[in-house]
């Protein structure tokens, strides 16, 4: 532990880092550490009190029973060994990684795990032994509130990370894996999960009008810039164009006789469509704004507004695409919100960041994200900046410095042409967002309906993982509705690498995305504050599939080399057509599971051989038999005979009789075997 990364976060006018308090000396803090010290330098309560008082940091009556205390009226008693261990979670909650903010927040997750620890003291063991009694932590879910079955998880699934730092574990993986399994829905619908298909096509879209806008950018921007000044110049002043209903004469883009002209003192540029040809932009506006009857010809100013707002939508439906961010979220998503993290082991890791308010919010609203987001990013501040020009000139118009420096990536049009009045474009409340479906009736050049249409595959795969699908809404031949919250479900799914999407596409697109997002939330390996309503949804998610790849060992796509049998023994078979059942013992976390390169390991405990580097000692290169723990995957096969070629290319340069040459002739005769055992079944 190092002590210097402690320290005391909460909100309050008597916590400096001068304190007394700030820091504890020793880990676990001695008992006479002071936890709360008033404005007087009296400590109000210490570590190894049964009670802390936190009223001092909360304004109001507030403390924490650990239960070792003298009995208290509707108060549980928790032995001193398990008060002790609660002592010490409550304390890294308070100094540790991501120390709480909030008297409340503590509070909040004090009683939600409190449960579990007057569970194992009416049972007589230590909380830290309890995966030792799985019997015991399957009775958990009988204890805990239905609403906080996701928070709890998420608390549990912490602590785990951070069994080192922590000193001890209460549950491990195959632990949180029962206890997910047993808990009860957290909704009664599931989201629905987008077919990969359909997701990849409308990522696929957003992406390719981001980088149209990229490739037109100065076109664009020069063409903003040049309507401004037309209007500027035709009203006397941009401030003018904003303030001032618009008025036919004073159009710069309409036709006008040249005696109009020179009584107004107004120039004319003729038709908008000849403008946009001017600065390149016109096959741009015509292929994203105009129906399919309509010409450059038919071009209005106003498509350009309308194309400035689309940016917006569309960059925001990508970044969502790429983190577990909530639509109002990314809908607080400033300019300045992409952060790129130099980690020295894993290199550049792109961070979104949205605004808070720490005392009221604990959460510091981050999120772990692809690198391909910055393309969004980029054309929506583009936009947001050009469109704070007239936003800046308009006094009516309620802005602050902050707001001109950094605004939020969606902003709404103050251009003086852009359709509304001019007292709404001033309004101060910002616009809410709209939902998927309506920007996609809004801008439908955006998207193809027939490449929404739901097929027989989309649907089955939506099924694996949301069985409740409503049949009416969601069948074959139906046009699939996307909205923002599966945008959500679908990334938390396929940053799991669940099996369940094998489009390659897919599986190029998410490459990095998945990658980050496993280091920050599955693995825990950066110091980033991370959103926790994210983590709840991803954590939730994480267990939920690795039930359902358990499930997949079922199929005849899995084969052991020691046979059926020996199969049957290792997953518990039951009844092959009692699908309910079998999901059931797949979710349950008794066989154990991991991805290797040649198929699935279901040994429970913790392999030295892992089927990494070297395959032989997993597939019986050596002369004895394949481990029994181990199933190959016939979908692995050209995999494995493309590991064969690799081998044979090195065994010509490897020399007899060396330890390497052993190896490569050991892995070459596991390739053979599997080969054999895969394609003989």
């Amino acid at each position: 532990m190092n002590m210097a990364h402690l320290g005391l976060a909460i909100d309050a006018p008597l916590v400096t880092p001068a304190a007394q308090n700030y820091r504890p000396r020793t880990w676990p803090p001695h008992r006479d550490f002071p936890i709360v010290i008033d404005a007087d330098g009296k400590v109000v309560c210490q570590y190894g009190d049964p009670v802390w008082s936190l009223g001092l940091w909360a304004n109001k009556p507030l403390s924490l029973d650990f239960g070792d205390g003298p009995p208290r009226a509707n108060s549980s008693r928790i032995s001193s060994a398990n008060a002790d261990l609660l002592r010490q979670i409550t304390a890294w909650w308070l100094f540790g990684h991501k120390a709480v903010q909030r008297p409340m927040t503590l509070k909040h997750r004090f009683n939600t795990l409190r449960a579990l620890f007057i569970l194992c003291s009416n049972e007589g063991i230590a909380a830290s032994e309890l995966m030792r009694f799985p019997s015991v932590a399957d009775t958990l879910p009988n204890v805990l509130a239905p609403s906080n079955a996701n928070f709890v998880l998420m608390l549990l699934h912490t602590l785990y990370e951070q069994r080192e730092q922590l000193g001890f574990t209460l549950l491990d993986r195959e632990g949180l894996t029962r206890l997910e399994a047993a808990m009860p829905e957290h909704e009664t619908h599931q989201t629905p999960y987008i077919p990969p298909r359909i997701w990849t096509y409308q990522v696929n879209r957003l992406r390719a009008f981001l980088e149209c806008f990229h490739a037109h950018r100065e076109g664009i921007e020069a063409c903003y810039r040049f309507c401004l000044d037309a209007y500027a110049k035709n009203y006397g002043s941009l401030q003018n164009a904003c303030v001032v209903e618009s008025l036919a004469s004073r159009n710069p883009f309409c036709f006008q006789s040249t005696s109009t002209g020179a009584i107004t003192g107004a120039e004319y540029h003729g038709h908008f469509s000849h403008t946009a040809r001017r600065f390149g932009i016109d096959g741009l506006l015509q292929q994203w704004c105009l129906g399919p009857e309509e010409s450059q010809s038919d071009l209005q100013l106003r498509n350009l507004s309308t194309y400035m707002s689309m940016v917006g939508y569309v960059g925001t439906a990508y970044l969502l695409n790429f983190s577990l961010m909530r639509i109002q979220e990314a809908w607080s998503l400033r300019t300045d919100c992409l952060e790129i993290e130099n980690d020295e082991r894993f290199g550049p890791i792109y961070i979104l960041h949205a605004e808070t308010t720490k005392t009221i919010d604990d959460d510091d609203a981050r999120w772990p994200t692809s690198p391909s987001v910055k393309v969004a990013v980029d054309a929506m501040a583009c936009v947001a900046r050009l469109r704070m020009i007239c936003a800046e000139a308009n006094p009516d118009v309620p802005i602050t410095v902050e707001g001109i420096r950094n605004p939020h990536l969606v902003v709404r049009a103050y251009e003086p042409w852009a359709s509304g009045t001019n007292e709404n474009r001033a309004s101060s409340v910002r616009a809410a967002s709209k939902d998927y479906g309506t920007c996609i009736k809004t801008y439908p050049n955006l998207f193809d309906p027939e490449e929404l249409r739901i097929t027989v595959t989309d649907l089955q795969v939506a099924r694996l993982v949301e069985p409740t699908l409503d049949g009416k809404t969601f069948a074959v031949g139906n046009i699939w509705p996307l909205a923002w919250h599966q945008l959500r479900r679908t990334g938390a799914v396929n940053m799991q690498a669940s099996g369940l999407v094998s489009d390659a596409s897919l599986q190029y697109l998410l490459k990095h995305a998945t990658r980050a997002m496993s280091l920050y939330y599955g693995q825990g390996y950066s110091r980033a504050r991370l959103n926790e309503r994210a983590r709840v949804t991803y954590i939730r998610t994480m267990y939920e599939v690795l039930g359902k790849e358990v499930a997949r060992l079922f199929s005849d796509r899995f084969v052991s080399p020691h046979g059926e049998k020996r199969k049957a023994e290792i997953l518990n078979l039951v009844d092959p057509n009692d699908s309910k059942k079998l999901t059931e013992l797949a979710k349950s976390g008794k066989v154990s599971y991991r991805e290797t390169l040649l198929g699935g390991c279901t040994n429970p405990v913790p392999c030295t051989i892992g089927c990494v580097e070297n395959v032989a000692l997993c597939g019986g290169g050596y002369g004895k038999s394949p481990c029994a723990s181990i199933l190959f995957d016939r979908e692995k096969a050209p995999a494995i005979r493309q590991l064969g070629r690799v081998i044979a290319s090195r065994l010509v340069e490897a020399q007899e009789g060396s330890p390497y040459r052993e190896s490569l002739e050991a892995q070459q005769r596991t390739v053979e075997n599997v080969l054999n055992v895969i394609e003989s079944k």
